[in-house]
């Protein structure tokens, strides 16, 4: 420590008495370098420097978490039981949304867009049923989050059953017929989720003939060699309260050649039209005054080559019993056939309507004889080609009476959607 100057006067006394006399002005001026030497050596001006650099580091890293993006999903992570019915989100808070995926368990991937300020991804769909999702999200310029939910399996279910088969060839009458297995209250719902397409390309339109019955037909016939698509978008839509499908599929079918029969049950003739020309004419026997065949346009929906038929199974008591009646085909529901008949004399075909409402062409017993009507008819038939009565003496039959709506105008017909 640096010693301030002693004055010469102090020196002379110093030197008289032989020990130093300090001057009130030198002491002084020593006793006021200690507390410059202490502040100087102990004074907290570094550490107060070091707290408020930690300070502003822990505000910059405070400045910093705050501006982190933070993701939320919902339904939320490690959700097991979530709701199926409504969209998926992903929303980001300080910041924006570079890209989010959304993966099942099932291989499925769930498609969505995002709001203009990117801040939001909604799914454009539904998350499926009793499946887990796992969902990615990176946020522009961070990490990216993952979370992960389970959704719940619906209580109840209910399925379509459709006709005709998948892949299978028919005539041009054949409509799209959908039969649920649950009473449907939610029609529009349903209808919705399933369409029908064709190749070539026509207007395909669905009616309710009941809450379990749906069909789709064209306005007119089919096209000879038109392909129809049926897709099913069922799974998870609420057909009634807490009832959901469960079908999620498509199913192809085929229109084969094109093959209308005209019955006159006042000629008591069919005349077979294939693609515009005169297939056949064949002599036939309809219902008898007491037991009219119905008229109307029909559709061919079962085919066996021989069967039985019992009158009790139709309101008729006892009346018949046939366990070999070759070739029949069913026009109705309620149990209008065209099929052969190896009972009645042949003079019957042609001139006599005998019949218990069935369209009945000469045969042979055994369904084997290739040289008689019944035999010929059936060999050029498919399920789906139209069989038309006329002059029968009977109302025309009723659309859901088999596959038979095309008894209902186009107007009609559309009306019965409920899209």
């Amino acid at each position: 420590m640096g010693v301030p100057e002693i004055s010469n006067r102090s020196e002379q006394s110093a030197n008289r008495s032989g020990r130093p006399t300090w001057s009130r002005r030198g002491i002084l001026a020593v006793l006021g370098t200690v507390p410059t030497v202490a502040l100087t050596g102990c004074s907290g001006s570094a550490d107060a420097s070091e707290g408020t650099n930690a300070s502003a580091k822990a505000a910059a890293s405070t400045k910093a978490k705050a501006k982190t993006p933070t993701v939320s999903v919902t339904p939320a992570d490690g959700t097991k039981k979530a709701d199926f019915s409504s969209p998926v989100e992903v929303t980001v808070a300080n910041g924006t949304l570079s890209t989010v995926k959304v993966t099942g368990n099932d291989g499925s991937t769930l498609a969505g867009s995002f709001n203009d300020a990117r801040t939001k991804w909604t799914s454009t769909k539904n998350p499926y049923s009793g499946t887990k999702y796992t969902v990615t999200a990176k946020p522009q310029g961070a990490d990216a989050h993952t979370a992960s939910f389970v959704t719940k399996s619906p209580g109840e279910t209910f399925v379509g059953y459709f006709t005709p088969e998948a892949n299978s060839t028919s005539g041009v009458g054949m409509p799209v017929s959908i039969n649920f297995t649950e009473a449907v209250k939610d029609r529009a719902a349903v209808e919705k989720a399933i369409t029908v397409t064709t190749e070539p390309a026509v207007e395909v339109v669905g009616h309710w003939f009941s809450d379990t019955r749906l069909d789709f037909r064209p306005e007119e016939y089919w096209a000879a060699g038109t392909k129809i698509t049926l897709s099913l978008r069922l799974k998870d839509v609420e057909g009634t309260d807490g009832v959901y499908g469960t079908q999620s599929k498509d199913v192809v079918f085929h229109i084969g050649r094109r093959q209308v029969s005209t019955v006159d049950l006042a000629k008591k003739t069919m005349t077979v039209e294939r693609s515009g020309s005169t297939l056949a004419t064949y002599p036939v026997s309809g219902g008898d005054s007491d037991h009219t065949t119905w008229s109307g346009i029909m559709v061919i929906s079962e085919r066996f080559k021989q069967t039985r038929m019992e009158s009790s199974t139709v309101g008729l008591g006892d009346e018949y019993d046939i366990s070999d009646v070759p070739h029949a085909q069913r026009l109705t529901t309620s149990g209008t056939f065209i099929h052969g008949n190896y009972w009645a004399s042949t003079s019957v075909f042609g001139s006599t309507n005998t019949s218990h409402g069935c369209v009945g062409l000469h045969d042979a017993k055994g369904a084997n004889d290739s040289s008689v009507a019944g035999y010929k008819f059936y060999n050029s038939s498919m399920l789906g080609d139209v069989v038309v009565v006329k002059n029968s003496g009977e109302k025309t039959v009723e659309a859901s009476n088999g596959l038979n709506g095309w008894n209902l105008s186009w107007a009609d017909w559309t009306a019965g959607s409920a899209l």
